[in-house]
């Protein structure tokens, strides 16, 4: 079902990866033209295919029962009660096809005081915890975008959620409903953190702490050219090789880890770092295991050596993108082509799930579709 951000997300991760996606989209509105021209672009649409359906109308909904009877998945992305008023929520769903999964992608959940309540990606994390990690001693929390909670949190775990189903129904023979909230999610996904101030391993003080920015060797420095190096020399051996690079004697430095140093050391980083372009101290950390990486900017990624060699990205209809992630040896993703997704199919749907022409011909005389 038709959404934003983390559904469109979640089922390009099974389009890439093999599977048939029907996206049920509206009527079209004014301003139209402009949504097909984005969608021209649009990532998320790639590999799929649209109808359009008016769910008012009670053929509209007959079609996606009929839908459901044939399909393995479906995913929405409303309120709680939206799918039920229609007469398509789990309860009906499952009884039309008892081996359905039933994904249901909010951000609150399904139950709860804020599960009917409007909300977006920063809402979640920061309800989640999540959002509070994101920041430097003395200043406010920064979101990360929204790949925390839209994508890693959302779509990203609503997807695993679905293999985990499918694998169980192997077994069972039996479909399932998912919650999937992205508060959820977001919450799974600082695991470690929790762990780490069990026993006493990091503060809420945070900002202080070894991977959130306390540390002089885990930290983002800038360099002569406005550019910026990416150091994580966490174990004493990769933590040498940084000295070394940076042409420092340990001997005469504070300890690693003495914590109240820290600061210290960070400006001592800091002026060095300064001093040489990023390419410069890339050359010059060339071949050692230090753990300095430079900070890539979108229209950099693909230039790197390794990430062109790992085809990171792919060239598809023109537009540079990601590639489908992880790799399989023998069934890895393929992008489809955004040319093909981005034309409604709506006829072909409706004949592909049991309807004559006659039927189909009705719908569009009835605006049930267009």
């Amino acid at each position: 079902m038709v959404g934003l951000g983390p559904t469109p997300y979640c089922g390009m991760i099974l389009a890439d990866f093999g599977a048939d996606v029907v996206v049920v989209d509206r009527l079209g509105r004014d301003g139209s033209e402009i949504k097909e021209a984005l969608m021209k672009k649009n990532l998320f649409h790639r590999g799929k295919r649209y109808i359009r359906i008016d769910l008012k109308s009670a053929g509209g909904t007959d079609i996606i029962k009929r839908m459901i009877e044939v399909s393995d998945l479906l995913v929405e992305p409303y309120r709680p009660g939206v799918m039920e008023s229609l007469g398509l929520g789990p309860e009906d769903a499952l009884k039309i096809n008892p081996r359905l999964i039933y994904a249901r992608l909010t951000g609150w959940g399904q139950n709860g005081q804020y599960a009917r309540a409007a909300g977006h990606d920063i809402n979640y994390i920061a309800f989640s915890g999540a959002l509070s990690m994101c920041k430097r001693i003395g200043e406010k929390p920064l979101p990360p975008s929204n790949i925390l909670g839209d994508f890693a949190a959302g779509g990203m775990l609503c997807a695993m959620g679905i293999f985990l189903a499918l694998i169980e129904r192997n077994n069972s023979g039996m479909g399932q409903v998912i919650d999937s909230a992205m508060v959820d999610g977001a919450s799974y996904l600082i695991t470690v953190f929790y762990s780490l101030l069990a026993n006493g391993l990091m503060t809420l003080n945070i900002g202080s702490n070894m991977v959130d920015g306390g540390a002089h060797y885990y930290q983002v420095y800038e360099t002569a050219d406005g550019k910026f190096i990416a150091v994580g020399a966490v174990e004493g051996k990769f933590y040498k090789q940084l000295l070394n690079g940076l042409g420092l004697d340990e001997s005469s430095l504070p300890d690693q880890n003495d914590m109240r140093k820290w600061p210290e050391m960070k400006s001592l980083f800091a002026d060095l770092f300064m001093t040489k372009t990023r390419d410069e101290w890339m050359s010059l950390f060339d071949g050692k295991d230090a753990c300095v990486t430079p900070v890539l900017e979108l229209d950099e990624v693909n230039k790197h050596p390794h990430n062109f060699e790992r085809n990171l990205l792919t060239k598809v209809d023109g537009v540079l993108q990601p590639s489908p992630a992880p790799k399989l040896s023998r069934t890895p993703g393929q992008i489809g082509s955004l040319k093909s997704s981005s034309r409604v199919s709506t006829r072909k749907i409706l004949k592909e799930i049991g309807y004559t022409k006659d039927e189909i011909d009705g719908f569009f005389e009835r605006k049930s579709v267009e």
